[in-house]
């Protein structure tokens, strides 16, 4: 069951990243980063690859020096994804990457020198068609709000990206997106919200330095999640101290969950009891294990016992309820066959594949929209 999100999005304008339209009425993209050595062309390609595969819109890597700059060109020939250069301090990195065709810059105008610097940047940008990420970070803010509000406040984070949103207005240059990053939630979101009622530029959000995978996976989706209830938010990435292939899941995960967007398998899992009948938790690893390969949006109902079993496995595209002496499987809510504890996970993966094949075969352009929402 795909029922669409009751959240109504903020407002926009669109900016483009490569191919990839961020704001407006644009699904919520989802990002990550490498963190691979730039300068190993080969692991930072196939590292970018690997976040293809998992479903990233947006791939950005860091690029802190002029030999960092000849390998992104040479990484930006092999990958197809739009890129986006991390870029701090030095202009001529900015027109170097730029130069070599870089999809998107996150780069604050102010701290790239005089205005000249920033004019010539801007301008390269303007002709390459490339927009600009403005990037504000509790961490690294300016020593003056520093000293203005004595520790980082979400007034100061806003403070901040109006400083640079105003370069850009007087260089009369709107294509950009801005963040306003913190890793304390609380402060995060406070800047978020008030930034999007000053601004109609697309918000990337994020939990900057969340943590480890589980403690990191929670903070986010805290703090992400009430800036996406309320409607603000345009591209997502989620900062984990892991392997950068898992924020892109947990990125679709938190969207999923509110709706927004839809890709790869909705497991619906009861979290096991003595009444289960079969295996819960091995079952669901091993289903989520050997249909990683799928981006198509279905959901699987998967319930040890008959008491919430039925009605959840109904309302599922195709559920399996726990019984004795077999389990019972449904299919777009009708029951469908009976299957033993050892056959369990064979059946339901063919039968999820049998699913994915029928919606490739009769996919309408008016279904692609849906399952893309």
């Amino acid at each position: 069951m795909h029922t669409p999100s009751p959240i109504r999005r903020r407002q926009s304008r669109q900016v483009m990243v490569g191919n990839v339209p961020v704001g407006g009425q644009a699904p919520i993209s989802v990002q990550s980063m490498t963190n691979t050595d730039t300068c190993d062309i080969d692991a930072t390609v196939e590292q970018v690859e690997a976040l293809e595969k998992a479903g990233a819109d947006i791939v950005r890597i860091s690029v802190p020096t002029m030999e960092t700059a000849t390998a992104l060109a040479h990484i930006r020939q092999q990958v197809k994804i739009p890129l986006v250069a991390d870029i701090h301090f030095d202009y001529k990195i900015a027109l170097r990457v730029l130069e070599n065709g870089i999809d998107c810059l996150r780069i604050n105008p102010g701290n790239i020198g005089k205005e000249n610097r920033v004019r010539m940047v801007v301008e390269s940008a303007r002709e390459k068609k490339a927009p600009l990420r403005i990037g504000v970070n509790a961490g690294s803010l300016e020593k003056n709000l520093q000293r203005k509000y004595g520790e980082p406040t979400a007034e100061a984070l806003i403070e901040s990206a109006l400083r640079h949103i105003d370069i850009l207005e007087r260089l009369d240059f709107p294509h950009f997106k801005v963040s306003v990053k913190a890793s304390e939630v609380f402060m995060t979101v406070a800047a978020y919200r008030g930034l999007a009622q000053r601004i109609d530029q697309p918000l990337h959000l994020g939990i900057t330095e969340a943590g480890g995978l589980r403690a990191g996976t929670v903070k986010s989706a805290v703090g992400m999640g009430m800036l996406l209830m309320e409607g603000i938010g345009d591209t997502i990435r989620v900062s984990l101290a892991a392997d950068p292939v898992e924020e892109v899941k947990v990125g679709y995960d938190i969207l999923k969950s509110l709706r927004l967007r839809t890709r790869g398998i909705n497991f619906i899992a009861c979290p096991s009891c003595s009444r289960q009948n079969f295996d819960v938790i091995s079952t669901v690893n091993q289903l989520e294990q050997r249909l990683a390969d799928i981006d198509q949006a279905v959901d699987v109902a998967i319930i040890g016992c008959y008491v919430n079993g039925p009605g959840e496995s109904r309302e599922a595209d195709i559920g399996v309820t726990g019984s004795h002496p077999y389990n019972m499987i449904f299919v777009n809510g009708n029951t469908w066959q009976k299957v033993s504890n050892a056959g369990l996970v064979d059946e339901m993966e063919k039968l999820i594949r049998d699913k994915i094949s029928t919606i490739k075969e009769h996919k309408s352009p008016q279904a692609i929209n849906v399952l893309c929402k």
